[in-house]
């Protein structure tokens, strides 16, 4: 950050002024643990006679356990990619309409969480359904460990209610799907020639300021050799959409390249290998009873609607605390 040439690339220079300032606070927060910690030691060797005080020493110590049990948590995003920036999409499944619905609700609920972390989330393609909700959605989400907290909701969620869209008030099931990847930068690991590459424009459709429907600044890439098809048509020129395009194609292609690895693995182990779509991660059901139950590690919430906030940090945690337990 220092070099004298460091903010000719904006967009790189805010990225790392991003990255070093949440690494100063990471810093700092356990500089200020270890500093509190050794004061409460000190007072509470002082005040060793003083029978009084030890309610506000025992107070103290569970406030400084409370935080450290917050930092301990960092340390459980230690994957080879947890600190990057991350690109999620939703699709809608079984359903119909319910389910473009609950795969709305779902972008919703992630784009809040993302907030609370103070990322930046940007809905980079968009297809609406035509009645209501969304048939999908792709999110970049740009912040210090974006990757490692929400690989967890990678996977189909399932939504139990009375169905809004139903004359008779029955009880419906929704599906969606969550997928999660990595963001790479472009000279990270994934090479792509562009001969492989067919790149198609047409006009946009989504948010891009005053040149949507006017311009053919919508790119559509796809990936011979795979069959990989990356939309993007957020951003208001072609040369911005097909940068951000090539991002997510970089990410879809790491993570092939990752499951087939996975898989080889497996079959030289034996293992059973888990299906994506079928098999729900997570139901949340608001009749006949309010729950949200998360199949992996049994961690559960009886308030969906602040689930459906974003108040996700509960199962993130639970789920990273059993990923690691697996290793």
């Amino acid at each position: 950050m220092s070099q004298p040439d460091f903010w000719a690339d904006t967009v790189n220079a805010k990225a790392v002024s991003r990255h070093a300032e949440e690494m100063r606070q990471e810093i700092k927060a356990w500089t200020d643990l270890r500093k509190n910690l050794d004061e409460l030691l000190k007072f509470s060797e002082e005040a060793k006679a003083e029978a009084d005080l030890q309610a506000e020493i025992e107070k103290k110590y569970f406030e400084l356990k409370n935080q450290y049990e917050k930092l301990e948590f960092q340390v459980l995003l230690a994957g080879q990619h947890d600190e990057k920036n991350a690109i999620f999409a939703i699709h809608a499944g079984t359903g119909g309409v319910d389910a473009q619905d609950w795969a709305e609700m779902l972008l919703r609920m992630l784009i809040r969480f993302c907030e609370k972390k103070g990322w930046a989330a940007k809905i980079v393609d968009e297809s609406r359904g035509q009645e209501a909700g969304i048939k999908s959605a792709t999110v970049i989400v740009e912040g210090r460990y974006a990757y490692g907290y929400l690989k967890s909701e990678a996977g189909v969620h399932r939504l139990v209610r009375i169905s809004p869209y139903d004359a008779e008030k029955m009880r419906h099931t929704s599906f969606a799907l969550v997928e999660v990847l990595p963001e790479f930068n472009e000279v990270e690991e994934i090479p792509i020639e562009e001969k492989d590459l067919r790149i198609d424009t047409f006009l946009s459709s989504g948010h891009g300021g005053q040149s949507v429907q006017t311009t053919y600044s919508a790119v559509r890439i796809v990936h011979i050799p795979t069959n990989i098809v990356v939309t993007c048509q957020n951003e208001r020129s072609q040369k911005q959409n097909k940068e951000t395009a090539m991002k997510i194609l970089r990410a879809k292609l790491h993570r092939i390249s990752f499951n087939k690895q996975q898989a080889e693995k497996q079959e030289l182990r034996g293992a059973y290998s888990e299906a994506a779509w079928g098999n729900q991660i997570r139901s949340y059901v608001l009749q006949p009873y309010k729950l949200v139950k998360d199949h992996r590690t049994e961690v559960e919430s009886h308030q969906p609607d602040e689930v459906l906030n974003g108040d996700l940090d509960k199962f993130i945690e639970g789920y990273l605390r059993w990923s690691a337990g697996k290793k």
